[in-house]
Parts: structure tokens; sequence; C-alpha cells
């Protein structure tokens, strides 16, 4: 594994280079704010950040199967809708898969459904809140805004490594 930094305003940024691809950390000293799978490669000049610093070992801990939870802080953008949801999916356990209406009934609204679909599909921060691992209610993968074959891998992923943990 591979890492690049670089900073923009208040905001840093790290590449890191996963199993499933590259991965941009964005951040400042509030929190991560986004983490998105990219096709760039990391820009050659660089300075670390102790909140990515923290967010990338915990991400080599994660890939190597020896961390379940991550603990790096966080500072989604959202709508309040969309963080209650968003809050839900920490609530998932590792290795461990709702359906969308599952998600929906614990937030207390089944007719929200579908906002709790779109609000899953507004999160940047993807893997360490756990978007992964919300699936259709007929046991299919749906929707994954970093490609269904990352999806699966993340679920396989962990699944290898719950029983190990």
């Amino acid at each position: 594994m591979s890492v690049d930094y670089i900073q923009t305003e208040n905001f840093h940024s790290a590449y890191y280079n996963s199993p499933i691809g590259m991965i941009k950390i964005t951040g400042s000293e509030n929190g991560i704010r986004s983490v998105d799978f990219v096709d760039e490669q990391a820009p050659k000049d660089s300075q670390s950040h102790p909140i990515l610093d923290e967010c990338v070992l915990q991400f080599d801990e994660y890939f190597k199967g020896e961390r379940k939870e991550f603990t790096v802080k966080l500072n989604p953008e959202g709508t309040e809708f969309q963080k209650i949801v968003w809050n839900k999916l920490l609530k998932i356990p590792f290795g461990r898969t709702v359906s969308y209406m599952e998600l929906a009934k614990s937030i207390g609204d089944v007719k929200a459904i579908r906002a709790v679909g779109a609000a899953n599909g507004k999160n940047k921060i993807a893997i360490i809140i756990p978007c992964h691992r919300v699936i259709g209610s007929n046991g299919k993968l749906t929707g994954y805004a970093g490609g269904l074959w990352r999806k699966e891998w993340l679920l396989k992923h962990e699944n290898a490594f719950n029983r190990l943990l």
C-alpha cells in the first residue's frame, strides 16, 4: 500500500492505494469529509496531516483484516436526515448486511425506504460509513458509487475476516 498527500484550502487530501483501487481521503482538523474511489494518480507534491495519517493507518488495518471498526473522527456534510441514516449505517456490524427496508424501519419510517436509499447514495465517506453493507430486500447487491464489484469485494473481505477477529 502507498499513500500521498496534498492540501487544498482548509482541507487536506491523501491518496491511498488500496487493494480495490486508489482512494482519495479528504479531511481537516474537524475530521474526515470524504473517502472516494478515484481513477487519478496521486500528485507528486504531498504533505502529511495527522487526521489523514490516522485514517490511512486504519485503512491499512482494515484491508489487512485487523480492524472491524473505524475510530477516526468524521465530519460528514449533509442534511439532518442524511446524517440520521449515516449514523444508522455506522451501527451495522462488520461482515453483516441489512436491507434498505430494515434501514428505513430502524429510523422509524418504513415509508422512507426511497429517502433512505437516496441518503445512502449521498454518503461521501465510503467504507468508513459502511453503505456497502446495505443490500436489496431480495438479498441482491444494489447500487454502490464505487461499483458493484467493489461492494462485493468489501463484503467478501469482511466475511472472510469476520471469523478471524
